[in-house]
């Protein structure tokens, strides 16, 4: 497919081909029409797949020279790196152009700020408190913008950036909104969906090819940590099934609150490596827990931490997931030599879930998706109590023409619910039929 079939500008075109793209990326060529329309989208493809060339032709294409001061585009990154990227692609693209950008990232006063935007800018590219900031100064006139865009969204709500982005669109307006995320989840629906008016949501998938074998992989969404302690403790308590686990956590201190939440009545069945105090039950040499049969569970902190000869463990826990990736996929690789399937399985809340993309990305395929046993206890947080005192004025949150609308995936639409010890028993007896 060539880069005509996207319908840019000719000065587009050569501006892309002098940048060394030949070809569209199938995000562009699924999302680039639609953004011309000026429909509102929600695109979700994985990291360098060329989201941001993909909002920034759109934008140099429906950009049309006006004289007015405000803007007529924002869009709201995560950090000043990412915002000075941005910049650099519009500038990379709109050769022979003359266009006014501006970053609001929090490196400068205000006050300068506040005076250059005054002066007229076209595009803004900042963080969403700097730009909510500057805005409450009344800095930053949103009454002419034309399109809204989050880049990078799922990364925006695991920083907690969601108040000042519903903020910033709410004060928008009516404008085109674009959505750019590495993944989707309900926090992020929850975000975006008061001010998208009936998006299209746009999905790529690309995964690497797969050179290296890995083991069974299972994954359980689950809300927050108390729901992940309610999981692990269902699952454990089956001593046939899980005979032998290790249970990986970030930090030593969670692995220390996780072995007094899960203890059990029987001496030393469970610990954790390194414990912090002498009167814990734990090891300090991996191996020893190995050979010791009485010890059927261990948690271990991936702080302070180096590579561990899991061989002989059929069971790898990851109740949180590493900062690093390579961390995890050092844990999966498929011994030939071993004498039985291990199965490691991953628990992830939805801030998580960015970070399972990437490590699926890397293995060439997903991780199946398991349903939560029915008798594990889904904690919900307590509801706020207001104060009736307190005088608060009603406003309308909902979107003019309705809210994000999105369908549960068939993947998720299971009407089963197999144990673990019988999802265990069916998947061995498929892999050796």
């Amino acid at each position: 497919m060539s880069l005509d079939k996207l319908k840019l500008s000719k000065s587009l075109v050569i501006a892309m081909t002098d940048a060394g793209y030949l070809t569209p990326k199938e995000i562009q060529a699924k999302a680039m029409s639609r953004i011309l329309g000026g429909q509102d989208i929600i695109a979700v493809a994985p990291e360098k797949s060329g989201k941001t060339t993909t909002y920034v032709l759109g934008v140099l294409m429906r950009l049309k020279y006006t004289k007015d001061d405000a803007p007529k585009v924002l869009i709201l990154v995560a950090d000043q790196e990412r915002a000075i990227a941005v910049i650099d692609q519009f500038v990379s693209l709109s050769k022979n152009r003359d266009l006014n950008i501006m970053g609001l990232y929090g490196t400068g006063g205000m006050d300068a700020e506040v005076s250059e935007l005054a002066l007229g800018v076209d595009i803004v590219v900042a963080t969403p408190t700097r730009a909510r900031a500057v805005y409450l100064k009344l800095g930053l006139n949103l009454s002419k913008l034309q399109t809204f865009i989050v880049d990078d969204a799922a990364l925006i709500v695991k920083q907690g950036m969601q108040l000042p982005v519903a903020e910033l669109a709410r004060s928008a307006g009516r404008c085109q909104h674009l959505v750019f995320t590495e993944v989707i989840h309900e926090k992020l629906y929850k975000m975006i969906d008061p001010f998208m008016n009936f998006p299209t949501l746009i999905e790529v998938e690309e995964f690497a090819d797969a050179d290296t074998e890995v083991v069974t992989q299972w994954l359980y969404q689950v809300p927050n940590y108390k729901t992940k302690v309610h999981l692990l403790h269902t699952l454990l308590r089956d001593d046939e099934v899980f005979d032998k686990a290790v249970v990986f956590v970030n930090s030593r201190l969670t692995a220390q609150k996780l072995v007094k939440s899960i203890e059990s009545q029987k001496e030393g069945e469970y610990s954790m490596l390194k414990p912090l105090h002498f009167d814990e039950n734990g090891f300090d040499d991996f191996e020893d827990f190995k050979q010791m049969d009485e010890a059927r569970v261990l948690v271990v902190a991936n702080e302070g931490t180096g590579n561990l000869d899991l061989s002989g463990i059929p069971f790898i826990f990851h109740f949180e997931l590493p900062e690093e990736k390579e961390t995890f996929l050092s844990r999966i690789v498929k011994d030939p030599n071993a004498a039985e399937d291990v199965v490691s399985i991953t628990f992830a809340s939805d801030l998580e879930l960015l970070q399972v993309k990437k490590i699926e990305q890397s293995i060439g395929h997903k991780m199946e998706v398991m349903e939560l046993p029915e008798e594990v206890t889904v904690d919900k947080p307590k509801k706020k109590t207001v104060d009736k005192n307190r005088i608060v004025k009603d406003t309308d949150t909902q979107p003019a023409g309705g809210g994000a609308f999105h369908d549960k995936k068939d993947s998720n639409s299971k009407n089963y619910n197999y144990g673990i010890g019988k999802k265990l028993k069916m998947t061995m007896k498929k892999k050796h039929s």
